[in-house]
């Protein structure tokens, strides 16, 4: 590497004091386009089912576990019983990522279609990647840098795994390759890419078909009232239309392959 202390000419793409600079930030915006456009072009990914959801979901088994310390030890109770209900969409956004790769797989297509993509953390976002990685299918973790490092989860393949450091970068990649989208139970992460995404198919922005589940009625119905937008006005009564809702895996599976089965399947994902 140049080193400045050195004397003579500095080239300016090996300076990290210039790369690191606020002079330098369209460089390294522009890097979060390229060099994951440069590897999903590479591997043949043509597009993406997205899952979000609650990074502090937990496996069903590592749950039971800690109910058990919990009644052991004294612990919270009422935690580790939230915990051992809430992985329950753990379970089943893994079983729905398997069975999305293996029906994916089975297409007739020289490219990676409808590839599994999350954003590469534990929870959900784990159960996504864990399930296409059962299934033996390559899957794709965006994650980001966090000041409370996120780790990335050990079922993303490796050649896939990327680290953003801007969000909007990371949701645009989120956004261009997806053909449909599951929402799981989730936090203020979760209902700021839920919403943003609503938003783009709504006004227009995304004007390709995009399937959206949302996974858990009861869950949904309760920590967002979308029909008391439509009653208020604020959204049209078809807006309501631009998500399903199910607690089924099987009926979920259903949506989502039917619906990229009619609108998806013929047209070929974004040239990369």
């Amino acid at each position: 590497m140049d080193n400045p202390t050195q004397g003579g000419p500095q080239r300016a793409y090996r300076n990290p004091d210039f790369l690191e600079s606020a002079s330098a930030r369209a460089l390294r915006i522009l890097s979060e386009y390229i060099e994951p456009n440069s590897r999903f072009a590479h591997y043949k990914i043509d597009d993406t089912i997205i899952f979000f959801g609650s990074a502090r979901i937990l496996p069903r088994e590592e749950a039971a576990a800690r109910l058990e310390t919990a009644k052991a030890e004294g612990g919270d109770l009422k935690v580790a019983e939230r915990n051992l209900e809430m992985s329950r969409y753990y379970e089943d956004t893994r079983e729905l990522a398997r069975r999305l790769t293996e029906w994916s797989k089975s297409l007739q297509d020289d490219d990676r279609r409808f590839v599994v993509c999350s954003g590469g953390g534990p929870g959900i976002m784990e159960a996504a990647n864990r399930g296409a990685s059962e299934a033996k299918g390559l899957n794709v973790g965006l994650n980001i840098s966090l000041p409370m490092e996120q780790i990335d989860n050990p079922y993303i393949s490796r050649e896939l795994n990327f680290e953003f450091h801007y969000f909007f970068m990371r949701k645009f990649w989120f956004a261009y390759l997806a053909k449909a989208v599951v929402v799981m139970p989730g936090g203020f992460g979760t209902l700021d890419e839920l919403f943003e995404l609503l938003t783009l198919v709504q006004t227009g922005k995304i004007r390709k078909q995009m399937p959206v589940v949302l996974f858990g009625s009861r869950y949904w119905s309760e920590v967002i009232n979308l029909e008391a937008l439509e009653r208020y006005g604020t959204i049209s009564p078809e807006d309501l239309e631009l998500f399903f809702r199910t607690d089924s895996v099987e009926e979920a599976y259903d949506f989502i392959t039917e619906q990229l089965q009619s609108y998806a399947l013929d047209i070929p994902g974004p040239r990369l």
